[in-house]
């Protein structure tokens, strides 16, 4: 027998109270008015002096509550950075302002800080919302009286992903405001499986983002206690608030980082303290950008005896996303990050007396100590004698042992910290030039942390790679360069791009949610051949045409654009000049921008952002890029977790350039991103060498975690698959019939059909042809899926039943991955919807490009009209009532609104119907809650409980009552075929 989620609730608070802990259990606190005399009480107390040892009267604690009513977890992220680390409320008390401190992140386990658990708290509904329900939330965590993270927990029978489906419910219902909306972590755990995740709006919530801990040697900490002791516990539960948060102002989220990211941070801080150097080994794709971020400015807050914290990059990253990344982690942080325009504005940030993060280029330093700086002068020995600790961004090439010996030797008392995905070994080391050090851990000494692409995709922090090889095979000499650059090989490798990359671009996902792709080259002359090439095409200029199937989903498809490093602009010629300025045009005509050659970073920053699209902006389709040619360009340092596929036609590239560039795709997106997709298209002997000695050298010395089987092994293993799912069900039409048992075993085959044919059709070679030689049909699949979606639904209901000893164990997270949703997506349109609502406050949406958007949201519900003309309705008169009032529904939960019209629509049917046919209602609703499959769930009891003398009294001409049973559920079946179905199912 499974323990109570009492019973586990029970155990979470002693161990968090235990021994010497800072937690205070509070049993008492359980309502909202509890909390908020709880949280005056504390700031009152801490702010003695400023009140000059008055109580808060009922109004100036009024001015306070109001401050405290935040519209987003990440408007109360903002709050919490403080100012210089005092966290404040304000009060005019008659002419004069008092500044209250309710947080003093200096005060970490000590001073002001007050650490409070409690558990049971009643969130109760709106007396005017009579559709919420009162809920009960398990464990919250409060820091000074606010609540900091929110614990929910399931009993072992249960995954631990009900708890973060329960949150997302919890949140779209509105449970999470007042004191409550200063949330910024929650945790879920059913006992033996514990997960942590940044606070977030309910359509922004994604379980790809939910994140488990790992202790220094990146091994798993999962039962609850455990992750008590090394998360929960003080100091630690208090710095992941204070400290290891981070704002993304660009994407207006809360990001949390990894445990590998904090082990990172914490292990520099350690060698920073006795003056040690070293370095970083964390897989590209993991986030390092944001972890040296946190590491560069936690340098300058924790050791005082540093003068200058210098983050160091590449010129040829300055137009990729470093600085932007930096600048919008940094926006709303207690350090200043200053970017360095030019060489003069170096010297004078180096030479002032303020203590900043600066972002600079290796060149610009280079030529600073080396031209600009005068011998024996006053700045000259200020300069040289600055107390600096350098972190490097992409250590491994960025600053090379020569240039690295030269600024030490300048930079006497200077701390280096590297970070690289790819480190430079024994067996891929720097060219030898004289006794300069020729592997990374000789440049910058000890590895402080380590985490591989093994580590990476075992913790869901990235996703392993498909690659496929398609040059052409048997060639005497695979590097013959006349073999690939003519117009019938580009072809080819536009045919596969165009019309052989469904699944590979997303195409199942639907409009507006498809992914990007990068075509790569060798040269710029190329890489402008391919793209008058795609114009030729796309215009029908060519033998080339896009499948209709493409064009059904994206009439626009591909959407493309070709960017340029600043560097190739320099040294193109007139003629790739000419061809720079036609494409920039085409940009400029297909996204209403006005970029000329003057501005070519400018442009590449735009489709940098267009490519991220962490913009709200960007989700638009209208918005949106499917393709980007580039030579070199975004194959290092760039983050686009909407990418997933990389398009190489150029040969092998080292080791260290390979995983760089592989790893643009494998980033973290939705549900149906499963792994970075790499076709080559030249050299396929040398290319899967190379890719295997690269994958070999970054992970440990296994290629299996990180690449995914090739056709040959996953082409077999499907058909097994299929045989597999015969045997337990050989049609679809068997499985109501069956026993649990079966049942079960049934999921199981089906997940492992359902992940092999998702895997099959991501492949080039794969075509919807094939189905016929397997034997199976899509249709066939989606009658499986539907009856899976059931039993899946109806073992979860059992789950108190124990399962027999020799039943497959059910991966109850599982997410079909082969499922294709064409239709336009419900939740894009609410997304759509609720940007329109709630803009980012920092844009200015101007009439033109708000009716822009609406007429974009009014398309899609045309769309999906097609589809589901009821939830088309209920969408299009909620847009209605924005058009005629912008504001009405600002900072609301647009998923929640249709949700709720959605159910008073379900409560109308069922009244409309009940009434008809004197049933009752309770046990209607129930029917249309529980349909599936064309089975009503409990015809028996609607026969009992519906009123056949009150039916009959009603109706001029009596039918007998075995008729008016029949005609009643069949009459029920109809309608929840036609009317409630697709309510439910959006």
């Amino acid at each position: 027998m499974a323990e109570l989620e009492s019973v586990i609730e029970q155990k979470l608070i002693d161990q968090l109270v235990y021994g010497e802990s800072q937690w205070i259990y509070q049993p008492d606190l359980k309502t909202e008015d509890d909390l908020w005399n709880n949280f005056r009480y504390i700031l009152e107390q801490n702010n003695k002096d400023r009140l000059d040892g008055e109580h808060l009267t009922d109004a100036e604690f009024e001015q306070v509550r109001n401050q405290l009513q935040f519209s987003s977890f990440y408007k109360a992220g903002e709050w919490l950075v403080g100012e210089n680390g005092k966290v404040m409320v304000h009060v005019q008390r008659d002419t004069e302002k008092l500044h209250l401190v309710v947080m003093n992140h200096e005060h970490i386990a000590g001073g002001s800080s007050v650490y409070q658990v409690i558990n049971q708290y009643r969130a109760l509904k709106d007396d005017e919302e009579t559709k919420a329900q009162d809920r009960r939330f398990d464990v919250t965590l409060m820091i000074n009286g606010l609540p900091m993270i929110h614990i929910e927990l399931k009993n072992k029978q249960h995954s631990y992903m009900d708890g973060f489906w329960q949150i997302k419910k919890y949140i779209g219902e509105g449970k999470f405001t007042g004191i409550f909306s200063a949330v910024q972590m929650f945790v879920i755990s059913n006992g033996v499986d514990t997960k942590y995740f940044s606070a977030a709006g309910d359509t922004e919530l994604n379980p790809k983002f939910v994140s488990g801990w790992l202790d220094e040697k990146n091994n798993p900490v999962s039962d609850y206690l455990e992750f008590a002791k090394s998360v929960l516990r003080i100091p630690a539960a208090h710095e992941m608030i204070a400290r290891y948060t981070v704002l993304d102002e660009d994407a207006k989220r809360l990001i949390l980082l990894r445990p590998y990211q904090i082990h990172a941070i914490e292990a520099i801080r350690e060698a920073s303290k006795t003056g040690k150097s070293g370095y970083v080994w964390h897989t590209t794709g993991s986030g390092k950008t944001l972890t040296s971020y946190k590491a560069t400015r936690n340098l300058l807050m924790d050791i005082p005896t540093i003068d200058k914290a210098i983050f160091l990059i590449d010129r040829k990253d300055l137009d990729t996303q470093t600085t932007m990344a930096f600048q919008a982690y940094a926006n709303n942080d207690l350090i200043d990050v200053d970017e360095t325009d030019n060489v003069s504005d170096l010297k004078k940030k180096l030479k002032s007396d303020d203590r900043q993060v600066i972002v600079t280029t290796i060149q610009k330093l280079q030529r600073l100590i080396t031209k600009r700086l005068e011998e024996g002068t006053p700045e000259y020995t200020k300069i040289k004698n600055l107390r600096i600790a350098f972190v490097v961004d992409e250590c491994h090439r960025a600053v090379t042992p020569g240039t690295k010996r030269e600024l030490e030797r300048f930079f006497g008392k200077s701390l280096w910290y590297g970070f690289t995905g790819t480190p430079r070994f024994a067996e891929n080391p720097y060219p030898k030039l004289g006794d300069l050090p020729r592997t990374t851990e000789e440049l910058y000494g000890k590895r402080l942390h380590e985490y591989t692409i093994q580590n990476a995709i075992k913790d869901n922090a990235v996703l392993g790679f498909q690659v496929e090889h398609d040059g052409p095979k048997n060639m005497v000499d695979e590097t013959d360069s006349r073999i690939y650059e003519n117009e019938t090989h580009m072809l080819k490798v536009l045919d596969v791009i165009l019309n052989k990359s469904y699944h590979k671009l997303g195409f199942q996902n639907g409009k507006g949610k498809t992914y990007e792709g990068l075509l790569t080259t060798s040269s710029i002359q190329l890489a402008q051949k391919y793209y008058e090439l795609l114009k030729r095409v796309k215009n029908g200029e060519t033998s080339l045409q896009i499948d209709e199937r493409i064009r059904q989903v994206l009439p626009d498809f591909p959407k493309f654009a070709i960017t340029y490093s600043v560097t190739e602009n320099d040294e193109s010629s007139h003629l790739n000049q000419q061809k720079m300025r036609e494409s920039l045009d085409d940009y400029n005509s297909m996204f209403n921008t006005k970029y000329d050659l003057s501005q070519i970073q400018a442009y590449n920053g735009n489709l940098n952002k267009r490519l991220a699209r962490k913009d709200s902006k960007f989700k638009s389709r209208s918005e949106q890029l499917d393709l980007v040619i580039v030579v070199d360009r975004l194959l290092t340092g760039f983050d686009a977790p909407c990418m997933s596929t990389m398009f190489i036609d150029r040969q092998p590239m080292g080791p260290h350039d390979l995983i760089q560039a592989f790893s643009r795709t494998n980033r973290i997106f939705d549900k149906n991103k499963a792994y970075g997709q790499i076709v080559t298209f030249q050299a396929p002997k040398l290319f899967k060498e190379s890719v295997d000695n690269a994958v070999k050298l970054y992970s440990a010395g296994s290629t299996g975690t990180a690449l995914v089987a090739e056709w040959k092994e996953i082409e077999p293993a499907f058909r097994k698959s299929l045989k597999a799912l015969r045997a337990s069900a050989e049609k679809p039409s068997e499985i109501p019939g069956m026993s649990r048992k079966e049942k079960i075993v049934f999921i199981k085959m089906f997940q492992n059909f359902d992940k092999l044919f998702a895997q099959l059709k991501a492949f080039s070679q794969y075509d919807d042809s094939m189905l016929e030689s397997y034997g199976i049909t899509e249709d066939e699949y989606e009658d499986y899926a539907g009856h899976y979606f059931n039993v899946k639904a109806e073992i979860q209901s059992e789950s108190d039943d124990p399962a027999d000893s020799d039943t497959p164990e059910v991966d109850q997270d599982y997410e079909l991955m082969a499922y294709s949703h064409t239709k336009i997506d419900y939740e894009y349109i609410i997304n759509l919807i609720q940007n329109i609502v709630t803009p980012d406050d920092d844009s200015e949406v101007t009439p033109e490009q708000r009716k822009k958007q609406i007429e974009e949201v009014k398309q899609y519900i045309e769309d999906l009209r097609k589809d589901n003309f009821q939830v088309a309705d209920i969408m299009d008169s909620l847009v209605y009532e924005i058009e005629l009032d912008k504001d009405k529904y600002k900072g609301q939960s647009i998923l929640n609104i249709v949700e709720n019209m959605k159910r008073d629509c379900i409560e109308k049917i069922v009244k409309d119907f009940c009434l008809t046919w004197y049933a009752s209602k309770d046990d209607v609703m129930y029917a249309a809650t529980h349909y599936r499959n064309g089975e009503i769930p409990n015809e028996n009891a609607i026969k009992i409980t519906s009123d056949f003398a009150g039916y009959k009294a009603a109706q001029e001409k009596a039918i007998p009552k075995f008729k008016y049973y029949t005609q009643l559920l069949s009459a029920l079946k109809k309608t929840l075929d036609e009317e409630i179905k697709p309510l439910i199912n959006n």
